[in-house]
């Protein structure tokens, strides 16, 4: 194992000199780096690495995932029950179910649209501490209350089952003032 990293490292350092001077010098250095690549590949001591999420040895559909109840109340009053997602945002939850939560940035922290009040205490409680840049945020947000937070920055966990959210009378959204987005 620690040979073939030391081997790993050694043509690592050796292709980021090439590639620094902008292209490869020699045919010689060429058919090393392809041999120790090869070499390294066939060695029955390396191991693989992927970047594919776990699922803890589930195939995919084999096993629901766990949702929880969210209550979105409207600024006229009206309620849409929905089921989330764990790990969801309330901003995806809200676009998926056609419920009119703008998010004009599309949850990247850079705009108050997505502005929601939480409407129970015990429930924001819950919810991690906002971050600087959504306070930031938030102080720019229409009817900002104790209470507000982005629903992007929401994100579904057990403990918010039940959750009921109230989206605030208007938004303010600079950049199309009127404008409804639609998610993409």
């Amino acid at each position: 194992m620690n040979m073939a990293k030391f081997k790993l490292a050694q043509v690592g350092s050796l292709l980021v000199r090439e590639l620094t001077r902008g292209q490869f010098t020699t045919t010689i250095q060429r058919r090393y780096l392809q041999r120790s690549y090869n070499q390294y590949l066939q060695s029955p001591n390396r191991h693989a690495f992927s970047t594919s999420a776990s699922d803890n040895g589930h195939e995919e559909g084999n096993q629901q995932k766990e949702k929880i109840s969210v209550t979105f109340i409207d600024k006229g009053g009206e309620e849409t029950h929905i089921k989330v997602p764990v790990g969801m945002s309330m901003l995806e939850a809200a676009h998926e179910n056609d419920i009119e939560l703008e998010g004009a940035c599309e949850g990247s922290l850079a705009c108050s649209t997505c502005h929601v009040i939480v409407m129970d205490v015990d429930y924001y409680n819950k919810l991690e501490d906002p971050t600087d840049e959504e306070n930031d945020m938030l102080d720019l947000a229409f009817g900002l209350t104790e209470t507000s937070r982005l629903g992007c920055q929401v994100i579904a966990k057990p403990e918010l089952d039940g959750l009921r959210l109230a989206l605030p009378a208007a938004t303010r959204n600079f950049a199309v003032d009127g404008h409804v987005p639609k998610p993409h």
